[in-house]
């Protein structure tokens, strides 16, 4: 019988929820407030915490964060039960770690579902671990390459965003470290002026997010999703295991991640000192390239992300990209891009 945290204040809803959880055969312990509800989850370590949000002393949020904290509970499935139906109100208890979140009035079925397909999750990963040595991998340092990592972590959580949705804000603690699946993704931060700089365009088997292993850190950019996305995430705690036993994938990550610096660097050096037209040239080089792998091939992108990686004004980079078409380097129809030369295009000064 798997055991169920349920932290709700209200009495009518904890007493209604506690009877449908146990007359679907689990073990249910309650508690009243945030505050019972961490006591709690220490002393009886559940399966699975269905929580709510606005309560007393510490509301679900708080509760979620201090069981993250520590080992025994930090990686216990946690459903968000909750009358706050904002986007950001989901966002935010995405963003801390939790695995559902269910509005009131909610269906029973949906909080069944929710719980069955939670707990079926964890046993469906330690089942696959189990006969297929990713357990063993990760304890005894057998993962050899990143395509090694990228397997094991086609394991874990498959989150999805849709075009411009928010991955994850700076500032915010860093919860989770990332590979993209399907999609591309922006990195990008502000400028003194309020203008955004795009730093990094993620693909199709890239890894990113926040590596440091300070527990309190927090992501020092933005990123968002340019595209309908689908990432694999993976919590910091988990993460930072897998580092921990595998060194060798360790210091092929951090080559990739200077590589990816470098680049960075690359890129506001020409910011600082290249031409109007290399800076156009280049970033729409690295469009095509980070995006579609193909150089001949359209590109769908935003004038306003061109000129957030370019760091130029949009309309400067608008008069540009005329000049390009009318001299043949490349073709524009609506938002698309395609490139008809791009070697001239690499050769501009």
């Amino acid at each position: 019988m798997k055991k169920v945290l349920l932290i709700e204040d209200d009495v009518t809803v904890r007493e209604n929820t506690a009877e449908l959880l146990e007359l679907s055969g689990y073990e249910v312990v309650t508690a009243h407030n945030g505050k019972s509800g961490i006591e709690k989850a220490k002393k009886e370590v559940p399966e699975i915490i269905v929580c709510d949000i606005m309560m007393p002393e510490v509301d679900g949020y708080g509760v979620l964060q201090q069981l993250s904290k520590t080992p025994e509970t930090a990686n216990i499935p946690f459903i968000f039960l909750s009358a706050k139906t904002e986007h950001k109100d989901i966002r935010r208890g995405m963003d801390l770690g939790a695995d559902d979140y269910l509005t009131k009035p909610f269906e029973e079925e949906d909080l069944l579902s929710a719980l069955e397909s939670r707990l079926a999750k964890v046993e469906i990963l330690k089942s696959h671990n189990q006969k297929n040595g990713i357990a063993t991998a990760t304890a005894e340092g057998d993962l050899k390459s990143l395509d090694d990592l990228r397997e094991l972590f086609r394991d874990f959580e498959l989150q999805e965003f849709k075009k411009g949705e928010t991955i994850y804000e700076k500032g915010k603690k860093s919860n989770f470290f990332y590979l993209v699946k399907r999609g591309v993704v922006k990195a990008h931060r502000m400028d003194n002026q309020g203008k955004e700089l795009i730093t990094e365009l993620y693909k199709d088997d890239d890894f990113f997010g926040n590596h440091a292993s300070d527990p309190q850190s927090s992501y020092e950019d933005y990123a968002t999703a340019m595209e309908d996305s689908q990432l694999y995430a993976v919590s910091r705690e988990e993460f930072h295991r897998i580092l921990a036993n595998n060194p060798r994938i360790t210091l092929q990550l951090v080559e990739v991640l200077n590589h990816n610096l470098s680049e960075l660097k690359k890129q506001l050096m020409d910011m600082a000192y290249g031409s109007v037209r290399k800076k156009t040239a280049s970033t729409i080089l690295l469009f095509a390239e980070r995006i579609k792998k193909h150089p001949l091939k359209s590109i769908r992108i935003s004038r306003a992300d061109l000129a957030g990686v370019a760091g130029m004004a949009p309309e400067s980079l608008i008069r540009t990209l005329s000049e390009f078409k009318k001299e043949g380097l490349i073709e524009i129809e609506g938002r698309n891009i395609k490139l008809l030369d791009p070697e001239s295009l690499k050769n501009i000064r």
